[in-house]
């Protein structure tokens, strides 16, 4: 008999807090590996107990009576309330409330967390208000099926996920070309209950942390790759699927004094296996359908939603870097120097930019035939594109304005907790206004953010999570108005000729 997801008993209907997400993870069976060992149960490993306790924190923010108004609106199903993460936009007011939600969470993650719930939430969230994409296959509607699970994700206060980039294996060849055809994930069999995936697929953030893994494919596919053109969800600790996390930085943190950023939000990265697992009909979206497998990310709002939770994200993260960079400065006593204002001036130009295009996105917002809002695409492109430039000269330019501090630092707080060591330490690592310990303290976090293990996997993440820059600068060129430019044009050249102005 075919297990129903929504007769899973991890989950009960309604808001959860982080207790309740916590016992949903606990000992589930999921199969995650680590350092050469299976792992017993995520949320008390030393490489994912701090992330489960992360995300566990935003379901108590969102589930607090007090946050009600900022966090919530009621179902539609049940007249219960709902997380904002789940809100299908009718109106620009609804994307700002969305928007106020979503950033609430960022500002409890300091952004770090690139894969809490409200991300690809942002996709159901689209794809919910796209839903005639599903049906465009007459003979395989699955329009009803993506709905019903939607509504089961934002009834039940779920964790999903997603992979839908297959491994770096052979790119010169297209997916059913590799060697085995089944090394990519895809379909290899179907019954009458459901269909048989087989083969992996990164880039699993946060997999050992969610309940569910929507698996789909946004690399271009080619004839012939029809076994990959799926879209299907599966839980977390189904049979058959193996989750192999990267290395642990919060397992390897000596401290969360000494690494306040990577003990805390590290929310890992996985290669995940499908071996054999079955997935049943009522869980496909996108069957063997080229087409829809591509038009489901731009035809609808989901890459839309998606990125607009991302840049909101990165917003709150740029804040932080300012705010570090401020403090730096004032510690250093070289804030009145006219050259460091200027270095400040340019990052703020930049964390202005950025926010300013979040703006633009909510002010530029357009509506569906369904009355649906989404967040304007040129404005949310536009982000994207600038994301990628932004962020690596702003880690840069703290790197600047810290010079060595960031490195001659005490090995660890064992250090200060050593009266005959922390004596020099006062001593000799202070400013006219900071002690010692409020020096280290304080570099041992920009250290963290710019120049630990951390902080190089986040300075990639922010380059290339959607995607290499030449195909974000694509898709800009394709979302961009030019029909006014060109007239623009057409207007200067028709007001002269030969004989001179018209």
């Amino acid at each position: 008999m075919v297990k129903r997801y929504a007769d899973d008993e991890r989950f009960s209907l309604g808001l959860r807090d982080g207790e309740k997400y916590i016992n949903g993870l606990k000992n589930d069976g999921r199969s995650v590996f680590i350092d050469g060992e299976k792992v017993d149960d995520v949320t008390v490993h030393p490489a994912f107990y701090q992330a489960v306790r992360s995300i566990a924190n935003l379901y108590d923010i969102s589930s607090n009576p007090a946050n009600r108004e900022l966090m919530t609106f009621k179902s539609p199903n049940t007249d219960l309330p709902v997380n904002k993460i789940w809100m299908v936009p009718k109106s620009k007011e609804d994307l700002e409330e969305r928007r106020a939600a979503i950033e609430c969470w960022a500002e409890a993650t300091f952004g770090l967390m690139g894969r809490t719930p409200d991300h690809v939430a942002g996709f159901f969230v689209g794809w919910a208000a796209g839903l005639d994409v599903f049906d465009r296959n007459i003979n395989m509607r699955r329009s009803k099926n993506l709905l019903n699970f939607f509504n089961y994700l934002r009834d039940y206060d779920l964790f999903i996920t997603y992979t839908i980039v297959p491994p770096q294996v052979d790119r010169s060849k297209p997916m059913h070309g590799q060697n085995p055809s089944d090394l990519y994930a895809g379909v290899i069999d179907e019954c009458d209950d459901g269909v048989i995936i087989h083969g992996a697929q990164m880039l699993g953030t946060a997999t050992a942390l969610s309940d569910y893994l929507c698996l789909s494919q946004i690399t271009p596919l080619k004839k012939g790759d029809e076994n990959h053109a799926v879209n299907v969800v599966v839980a977390c600790n189904a049979p058959g699927v193996r989750i192999y996390s990267r290395r642990s930085y919060a397992a390897a943190a000596s401290s969360v004094y000494d690494y306040p950023l990577s003990s805390r939000f590290d929310e890992t990265d996985s290669l995940v296996v499908f071996d054999k697992v079955f997935i049943p009909w009522e869980q496909v979206f996108v069957y063997k359908d080229l087409e829809i497998c591509r038009d489901q990310w731009w035809d609808t709002g989901a890459h839309a939603f998606g990125n607009h939770q991302a840049q909101i994200r990165l917003c709150v993260k740029l804040k932080l870097l300012m705010g570090l960079a401020k403090r730096v400065v004032q510690m250093n006593g070289i804030e009145n120097i006219p050259s460091v204002q200027t270095l400040l001036g340019d990052m703020a130009s930049y964390a202005a930019m950025l926010e300013g295009l979040l703006d633009a996105q909510i002010a530029t917002c357009t509506s569906n035939s369904d009355g649906v809002v989404e967040p304007g695409r040129q404005a949310l492109y536009a982000s994207i594109v600038l994301q990628t430039e932004a962020y690596p000269k702003m880690l840069d330019w703290i790197r600047e304005l810290c010079g060595g501090g960031i490195i001659q630092l005490p090995s660890s707080a064992q250090d200060l907790l050593n009266p005959n060591i922390r004596a020099d330490i006062d001593r000799y690592i202070q400013s006219p206004d900071y002690s010692g310990e409020e020096r280290v303290k304080l570099m041992k976090l920009i250290w963290d953010l710019v120049g630990s293990e951390f902080a190089g996997r986040h300075e990639q993440y922010e380059k290339f999570y959607a995607g290499p820059p030449f195909v974000v600068k694509s898709r800009m060129y394709k979302e961009y108005d030019f029909e006014k430019s060109e007239y623009l044009v057409d207007s200067a050249l028709s007001g002269y000729n030969l004989k001179g102005r018209l």
